[in-house]
């Protein structure tokens, strides 16, 4: 058990290290940001009264050892992270590596290592460089697999021994929703988004191969997951065509697992690519890499459960981390419209270990929430409730269910940027981290309630979670 965080989200020092510029880092908060992750503003630059969070973030990079420190006294048994490629290759396509960048990832997991904490690394998480978006276009140019072959061969070489779990590409299927943050793509021509996303998914899924096959290679003992942004979508009605509509819903997220976890193109997506035209162009040897170099575990995050109708009339909709839903009348939800079901983290990992029997590894689950800090701490009672009843949904599909659930680390361990609102005000950490939505703040560190919470449930490995 452990927590998790993101570079882009937490790591800051933008120009710092001989780091280059991200498509993350360029992604502002505020009303501008959903249209920069959606590629349809095609700036790839700062703007003069934008304020961009990633670029300090709670800067991890300068307080590493603290944080650290903090997971360690936590009795983290692992804590899952991820690398900026453009702090290892500041432009992406550069032949040789920014040593700079790989001795501050090296001194990190050492750190790790010193609280005896095991590394899980996300070798991207929604990074990439700016340089290979306008010079290639991002991930619809097959160029991006040699550049990401390198990156691979470069970190699975230089932390042979220091990192043995890693994961290829975080929420996978993001692609599909949030297309620059996902891939870097730019949407210049609507006629061809969709052929351009599915031909860049193919690019990360062969890339996912061939990363696996290298990983392999280099150490026997390194383990190579996939991730998913999960969770299950109910039906709204038992009518027939709603039942449809769910699963037709899963699909869309199941389809790049399927071709990680099984090695080939399900039926339904390739008579889906054929009838849309977004048939992507496959060489010679890609379906051979994918079917021989399949992934060895399935990570994915959970933060609700999803509900739909085939009905265009039921159109009261919420955003539930970037995915529209219908309000489920059985549920509660979050200060952001998050609903919240625990039961529903049980049903989706029946559900994905049904469909795959692989090792399952939650790596995102938590709750983001308004904090308000008092006296140097935080009582977040709420997110301690929340916390039990998604460890006691997690148990029960250990333990009554019999699913092979191999780690779970939840999000975040501090407070760090959010994803889809680029708010330092939507919190999910155990840790308090004085900055707000504007970048004000002393970035002093404090613990909440949910700290000491944490660490007795960690200690008893999820046996005592009152």
């Amino acid at each position: 058990m452990g927590r998790a965080t993101a570079a882009n989200q937490c790591e800051g020092g933008y120009d710092q290290g001989g780091r280059g510029l991200a498509n993350v880092d360029i992604t502002p908060h505020g009303k501008n940001r959903f249209p920069v992750m959606l590629g349809t503003d095609h700036s790839l630059e700062f703007h003069e009264g934008e304020f961009y969070p990633a670029k300090e973030a709670i800067d991890f990079y300068s307080h590493y050892k603290e944080d650290i420190q903090l997971f360690g006294e936590m009795g983290f048994k692992t804590y899952r992270m991820s690398l900026a490629w453009s702090r290892i290759y500041p432009n992406g396509d550069e032949l040789e590596p920014n040593e700079e960048g790989l001795r501050f990832y090296e001194d990190v997991f050492k750190e790790c290592h010193k609280y005896g904490i095991e590394p899980l690394v996300t070798i991207t998480h929604f990074d990439c460089p700016i340089h290979l978006i306008k010079e290639y276009g991002g991930w619809k140019n097959r160029k991006l697999i040699e550049f990401y072959e390198r990156l691979c061969r470069t970190i699975f070489t230089r932390y042979k021994g220091l990192v043995k779990y890693w994961l290829t590409f975080n929420e996978i299927n993001m692609i599909l929703h949030l297309p620059f943050m996902g891939a870097g793509l730019l949407i210049e021509d609507k006629e061809t988004a969709l052929k351009d996303k599915y031909q860049a998914i193919h690019h990360e899924l062969v890339a996912s191969a061939l990363a696996t096959k290298i990983a392999h290679e280099i150490d026997p003992d390194n383990k190579v997951g996939c991730m998913l942004a999960a969770g299950n979508t109910y039906p709204y009605t038992c009518n027939p065509n709603d039942v449809w509509k769910s699963i037709q819903s899963d699909r869309e997220g199941y389809f790049f697992i399927d071709v990680q976890a099984r090695g080939y193109y399900p039926n339904y997506a390739l008579k889906q690519m054929k009838r849309e035209e977004t048939m992507p162009i496959m060489e010679e040897g890609d379906q051979a890499l994918l079917k021989e170099h399949t992934v060895d575990f399935i990570s994915f995050s959970y933060y609700s459960s999803r509900c739909t109708s085939a009905d265009p009339k039921m159109n009261k909709q919420t955003e539930g981390n970037v995915f529209a839903t219908l309000k489920n009348p059985y549920l509660q939800a979050s200060e952001w419209g998050w609903q919240i079901d625990p039961l529903g983290l049980r049903i989706t990992l029946n559900s994905i270990y049904d469909r795959y029997q692989k090792p399952l590894f939650i790596v995102e689950n938590g709750l983001g929430a308004k904090d308000e800090l008092v006296n140097d701490t935080v009582i977040d009672d709420y997110r301690i409730d929340y916390m039990r009843e998604h460890v006691k949904a997690m148990k029960d599909a250990i333990d009554i269910d019999g699913v092979d659930l191999i780690g779970y680390t939840s999000w975040g361990c501090i407070d760090l940027v959010s994803a889809s609102t680029g708010e330092m005000s939507k919190r999910y950490g155990f840790i308090y981290v004085d900055r707000d939505d504007q970048g004000n703040g002393t970035m002093k560190r404090y613990k909440k309630k949910s700290f000491d919470w944490y660490k007795k449930v960690i200690a008893t490995n999820g046996e005592d979670i009152d």
